[in-house]
Formats: structure tokens, C-alpha cells, sequence
């Protein structure tokens, strides 16, 4: 037992706890938040616990393995698996072989279980860019060799996105990318001139189909409170009602047909109902300390390939997380994006999971006070 706990000492605690804390608590408010639909439609109110369940002691197995194996791994295999995610989202295209929910066809179907490649292609697409940034060094000042290259791969992946749709996958893909860049020297000027290029494409994309409509719904969701602006409205009556400490565990209304996704990209909603300004308050901190460590493992880390993965891990989750408690609270349009750790999701839940042994690694390598938990404490 002495020994393993030595072992456990050699990554960074704060992280695991974070991410062992974030998935349990979301496991029970998958369970809150679904069990009165789950036994209307799979006449079973666990259904949606069980599969969440799995999903989390698979993803902390997941967890516990990828945290020993060294991260420069995944410099070598950082190419084959963005190749393999190019292929994988083309497949989502494919009918027979994709599923189908809400219009967007964003799934594999696989025997008990939906891929979703988009979830992997964000890991996949950190790694490239920390592998090749490493490589390249100074040279991403240079437009035409530090720049483009990054800028095909990404259009190939907003590509493949934009027609399942999924806006906000493009959008996380995006930021990501221009944040590792702007981190790895991209001039300014360069940074700038690619946002200005892309406003046009992006106003054009959000003025036609359904995302007009949530545009729409965003800006004034009163003009349609029964159609395109029920769901933020739901959402809004659940956060309200819960006021600071909230209508107990189990106890909310909102998610008794009325909130709709209230398992998956509305879970927030559920959490300010039932536990309250204070829950989601506890939320927003576990979030905070979770990307504020990784941030920390990204500047510690003793070379470029691991300080670009662990910042893009941290972004990742950081961008993930606000831009849903962002649409949750009407802040932002809604884009369809899971909570990390907390959203029903089997795919979201086991890339985040994977994500994270991939920063614990980092971290063991590290011997530097503000990394350890026993030296800080």
C-alpha cells in the first residue's frame, strides 16, 4: 500500500482528484438528470447510469494506463491518428455506417456503442501540433511554412465537421489550434489577418439553416418560447429556481420533459436546479484548478513536444467547459458541446479521461515544487 501511494506521489494528485472527482459527480447527475426518462423510453430508469457507469471505470482504467506510458509515445503516433480521424469522420458521413441524432451525424455506430470521432480528432489534432511544432521551432513565424501547413489541416477537419454539422467541434478545433500557434510565436500580424479572413466564412456559415435559427433563438429566445427558444428558456427556469442552495439531489423539475438534453449538453442546468448557485460555484472551481495545474505541467514540462501537449490538453478542457456553461446560461448560442467529465458521453468521457493520463505522465517527469502535491503540502 506504501509503495503505491509513493508511486501515486510522482504525478500531480490535484489532477487525478480533479478528474476522478468531476467524472464520479457527473456519473450521479447523469443518473439525476435521466432516470425518469430513461424508464419512459428504455423502461429501465438506470439505463442511462449504467452505460455511464461503464464508461467511467473503463475511462479510469484508461486513465491509469496512459499515465505510464511515456508521453513522447505519442509523438510518433501523432500522425497515423489524425490520419485515422480524416478517415473516421468521413465515415460518420457514410449512411448505414453513421447514426443520426438531432440532424447531425456525428456517431459510428459500434455493437453497444457510439463513436464519436470528433471527441477523438481534438486529442488527435493537440498531439499533431505538438509534434510538429517541436520540429519546427522558430520557423512558425514564417507564413508559408510555420502557418499553411496548419491551415490545410484544419480545413480538412472543419470540413468533414461542418457537413455532419457540428459547429461547435470546428470552433474548439479552431481556438485550439490558434492558441497552440499563437503560444509557439505566430506573429501577430498573422494571427489577426487569419480571425479577418475567417469572419466571413464564419458570419456566412451562422447566417443560413439551422444555425440561424439559434442565432436567432440566442439573441431574443422570447420571440419563440415554444420553438427554436424553448431550450435556453428551460434553461434559464431550472438555473433560477435552484437559487443558492438548490431543490435538493433528485428533486429538480426542469428535466421532467421540460429541459431537452437536460442529461448531455444541459447538464449544468440540472446541477443549478438541484444543487444551486453553490454547486455549479464548485463546478466552475474543480474546472479551474483542473486547466490551472495542466497550465502549470505545460510550463514545467522539460521539453517543447510535452509543454505544447499539456497546454493543448488544458485548452481543450478550459474552452470545452466555458463555452458550455457559456450556452447553458445564454452567454453564448448553443453549439452542442458536452461538459467535460460530467455530460453523458462515452466518447467525450474516455478522451478526457485519456487526455488526462497523458498530462499525469508529464507530471511525473517533473521535480519541482509547484507540480507536487507532498512538496506543496
Amino acid at each position: 500500500m506504501k509503495l503505491m501511494l509513493k508511486k501515486l506521489e510522482e504525478y500531480d494528485l490535484v489532477i487525478m482528484l480533479m478528474a476522478i472527482a468531476l467524472t464520479c459527480f457527473g456519473v450521479v447527475m447523469v443518473y439525476s438528470a435521466s432516470n425518469i426518462m430513461a424508464a419512459k423510453r428504455f423502461h429501465d430508469g438506470f439505463f442511462f447510469l449504467k452505460r455511464q457507469g461503464l464508461f467511467a471505470i473503463v475511462g479510469f482504467g484508461i486513465m491509469l494506463t496512459v499515465m505510464r506510458i511515456d508521453y513522447h509515445v505519442w509523438k510518433r503516433l501523432a500522425v497515423p491518428a489524425l490520419a485515422l480521424c480524416l478517415v473516421l469522420l468521413v465515415l460518420v458521413l457514410i449512411p448505414g455506417i453513421g447514426g443520426k441524432a438531432g440532424g447531425s451525424s456525428r456517431w459510428i455506430k459500434l455493437p453497444g456503442f457510439n463513436l464519436q470521432p470528433s471527441e477523438m480528432a481534438k486529442l488527435a489534432l493537440i498531439m499533431y501540433m505538438a509534434y510538429s511544432l517541436d520540429k519546427k521551432q522558430e520557423r512558425v513565424k514564417n507564413f508559408k511554412e510555420g502557418i499553411i501547413p496548419y491551415m490545410i489541416v484544419l480545413a480538412l477537419l472543419i470540413g468533414c465537421l461542418a457537413m455532419q454539422p457540428d459547429l461547435g467541434g470546428a470552433l474548439t478545433l479552431v481556438a485550439v489550434a490558434m492558441t497552440m500557434l499563437f503560444a509557439a510565436g505566430m506573429r501577430v500580424s498573422h494571427f489577426f489577418s487569419m480571425i479577418l479572413l475567417a469572419l466571413p466564412l464564419l458570419s456566412y456559415k451562422l447566417s443560413r439553416g439551422y444555425h440561424k435559427g439559434r442565432m436567432e433563438a440566442w439573441a431574443n429566445p422570447w420571440s419563440d418560447p415554444e420553438g427554436k427558444g424553448f431550450q435556453i428558456i428551460q434553461s434559464w427556469l431550472a438555473l433560477g429556481t435552484g437559487g443558492v442552495f438548490g431543490q435538493g439531489l433528485g428533486e429538480g423539475k426542469q428535466k421532467l420533459f421540460y429541459l431537452p438534453e437536460a442529461h448531455t449538453d444541459f447538464i449544468l442546468s440540472v446541477v443549478g436546479e438541484e444543487l444551486g448557485f453553490l454547486g455549479v460555484a464548485v463546478i466552475i472551481g474543480m474546472f479551474f484548478l483542473l486547466v490551472q495545474r495542466a497550465m502549470r505541467i505545460a510550463v514545467a514540462a522539460p521539453d517543447t513536444f510535452g509543454r505544447f501537449l499539456a497546454l493543448g490538453i488544458a485548452v481543450l478542457f478550459g474552452i470545452e467547459a466555458t463555452v458550455n456553461m457559456g450556452v447553458v446560461t445564454g452567454l453564448l448560442p448553443t453549439k452542442g458541446l458536452a461538459l467535460p467529465f460530467i455530460s453523458y458521453g462515452g466518447s467525450s468521457l474516455l478522451i478526457s479521461l485519456f487526455a488526462v493520463g497523458i498530462l499525469l505522465n508529464i507530471s511525473s517527469g517533473l521535480k519541482i515544487s509547484s507540480i507536487s502535491l507532498k512538496e506543496e503540502s
